[in-house]
């Protein structure tokens, strides 16, 4: 039985969901599951935009067959070379060989990569501002490379102003019948993981963004269909929002993170002392991280999300503690910028975490390290209550003067 929904009247939804698999390429928690979108459209020519992942290909190809009704396939616009996403080719060139394949010349190369001893019969390499009449339709394709691979493209349906826009807007999280932001309360269900989704996989692309939404700019869409995620047919604004921020590494909210790495409680009771502080200052929406117990990719994303972070460690084996060098790096990685940082160090005999933390951060752009460094040796002493007060003074100050 096809699970099928219209998008408009001649484009169908063939997509399916994923709610088996664990981690996301492998890397990151997926506990609600993830989406593979993919669509067809039914017009002179019929065109379906990317396939999915082999976890759904016995309900893609019912769903695909089901869409088609008899009809044979003209077109396979490949928006994105990624396995979740052309992992079926293969078995689509075996059912429909007539079928010409249409993608940016890098993606047209990387088959052979993927698929050895495939040969598609029929291949168009489209370039930027290159378009396509399937019939009623005209499909405008522009490129978007290193969103977040070099081969990705988008195509714009001028006809009915639909962008698909590959991995772009898209997140983690199963649909389940429902398949449009609008049928949910987007903000409050999904934006946590549509943000995790954009940092860690297309965080260290802001620039590259930054161009493809310029380039959306300039035509005039009203529906946008990714390859992950709810399809977005009305009140697309805040989405563009904060891509605007993530992309410019802007921070989305003058707020708090505090990771903290302990080894018997007594790093993680001076970060809660300083988030009461905060608190006593008025500081709201504080968030507290145990960085060996929450996985990387939520604090990726909290790092995205908030313009001040506190960084509470031990020193370990003369070295920073694993976990917390594990994380800066990992925002070193995704280029995280314009943020400000306080630092809090732990070390019996020779404390070092600053210092080493200061390093990793000092190879990052546009952040602001505070010279209020608390150091404390084994645990928090009674006598530094005031040093924990003046950073506290400094962060809620800082926060107060950018809400205005």
């Amino acid at each position: 039985m096809h699970t099928t929904r219209k998008i408009k009247e001649d484009l169908i939804y063939i997509g399916g969901s994923d709610r088996r698999l664990s981690r996301f390429e492998n890397l990151f928690p997926i506990p609600r599951g993830v989406s593979y979108n993919s669509y067809v459209l039914l017009d002179e020519k019929t065109v379906l935009f990317d396939t999915a992942d082999e976890a759904v290909g016995r309900l893609f190809f019912e769903n695909l067959e089901y869409a088609l009704d008899g009809r044979g396939l003209d077109y396979l616009v490949i928006h994105h070379m990624e396995p979740d996403h052309c992992v079926l080719l293969g078995e689509v060139l075996r059912r429909w060989p007539e079928v010409t394949l249409v993608g940016s010349a890098k993606a047209l190369s990387m088959i052979q990569q993927f698929f050895a001893g495939a040969a598609p019969e029929r291949t168009l390499a489209v370039s930027e501002g290159d378009k396509l009449s399937t019939g009623r339709h005209t499909l405008h394709f522009m490129m978007a490379p290193m969103v977040h691979w070099p081969e990705v493209m988008v195509t714009y349906d001028e006809t009915d102003k639909v962008l698909f826009s590959a991995d772009a807007f898209g997140t983690f999280g199963a649909l389940s019948g429902n398949i449009f932001a609008d049928e949910f309360d987007f903000d409050g269900a999904w934006m946590d993981d549509t943000r995790r989704y954009y940092a860690n996989i297309c965080g260290k692309y802001g620039a590259q963004v930054q161009v493809l939404l310029k380039k959306m700019a300039a035509v005039d869409v009203e529906t946008v269909c990714p390859l992950h995620g709810p399809i977005w047919r009305d009140g697309m604004g805040l989405l563009l929002e904060k891509y605007q921020m993530w992309s410019a590494c802007q921070p989305e909210e003058q707020s708090v993170l505090i990771v903290y790495g302990t080894m018997y409680g007594n790093t993680e009771n001076a970060a809660a002392v300083l988030a009461a502080r905060l608190a006593d200052r008025g500081v709201r929406n504080i968030k507290l991280y145990d960085v060996s117990e929450t996985d990387v990719s939520e604090l990726v994303s909290e790092s995205f999300r908030c313009s001040h972070l506190v960084l509470a460690a031990p020193t370990y084996n003369g070295g920073l503690h694993p976990k917390m060098e594990a994380f800066l790096n990992d925002l070193k990685a995704l280029n995280l910028q314009n943020r400000t940082v306080a630092l809090l160090e732990n070390g019996t005999w020779a404390p070092a975490a600053a210092r080493l933390m200061g390093a990793i951060l000092g190879a990052m752009k546009n952040i602001t390290v505070l010279e209020n460094t608390v150091t404390f040796k084994s645990a928090l002493a009674e006598g530094q209550a005031a040093s924990m007060d003046m950073l506290a003074d400094v962060i809620s100050a800082q926060l107060a003067c950018a809400a205005g």
